[in-house]
């Protein structure tokens, strides 16, 4: 096993499946799956997930709410998919906590890192919520700053290609995919990976990320056994 310590990072967006809004089951139950088999393999694993199918709040500003609000809304969002999961986990005989990156006891636990930790050592998939708690911030970001705090090994972005091109390879035929590629060439390509903060942080403190196709079964097992799925983006 290469990894043993991940932060995996959902958007809210894959967990709709086909439809534009909501939560499919079906694609719940599959994330659910491959989170339990990863988790049994010995690895620690930690979730943080978009709320994207639910609620955006840049995109709520633009329909009349404040960004304060909206950013609110979209926090509010993550702690619906998050518990979701949760719920799908522990359905299926894994074991599972959301903690909320703002106090909402009894819905979750107040995200505290050692606690996280502990958890995450008794084989506890912890779903971090909430983004960071604070507007103008966006889950990517969010997922940054928990990856770096709990010392995770590698930052997974699962989403629905299998790594990143020099173009959007849905609109573009013609792009090539990279198989490793730096921070730095990244920046300098301005290829959307992820925003600009969540980016700038994970290379100041070396924490790789590794953009994979979530939506094939068995992808996570194959990222933290090493096999050569989705692109690497280290310094």
């Amino acid at each position: 096993m290469q990894y043993s310590r991940i932060l995996l990072k959902l958007s809210g967006e894959s967990l709709a499946g086909k439809g534009d809004q909501g939560i499919s089951n079906s694609v719940l139950e599959e994330y659910a799956k491959q989170v339990i088999d990863v988790a049994k393999k010995g690895c620690e694993i930690a979730v943080v997930i978009g709320g994207g199918n639910i609620f955006r709040g840049l995109s709520g500003t633009e329909t009349g709410y404040d960004r304060l609000k909206g950013d609110q809304m979209g926090m509010l969002a993550t702690v619906i998919n998050s518990l979701a999961l949760e719920s799908a986990i522990t359905r299926l005989g894994g074991r599972a906590k959301v903690f909320t990156s703002i106090r909402m006891e009894p819905v979750g636990e107040l995200y505290v890192r050692d606690r996280v930790l502990d958890a995450m050592k008794n084989n506890t998939v912890c779903i971090l919520s909430g983004g960071t708690g604070n507007p103008f911030f966006t889950t990517d970001t969010a997922s940054a700053l928990r990856a770096v705090e709990i010392g995770a090994d590698v930052l997974l972005k699962g989403t629905r290609v299998d790594g990143v091109y020099t173009a959007d390879p849905e609109k573009d035929p013609n792009a090539e995919k990279f198989d490793k590629i730096s921070f730095e060439e990244v920046i300098s390509r301005r290829l959307k990976v992820m925003d600009s903060t969540a980016f700038t942080m994970c290379r100041e403190n070396n924490m790789p990320i590794i953009v994979f196709d979530m939506n094939k079964s068995g992808n996570i097992m194959k990222v933290i056994n090493g096999d050569k799925i989705g692109t690497l983006i280290s310094n």
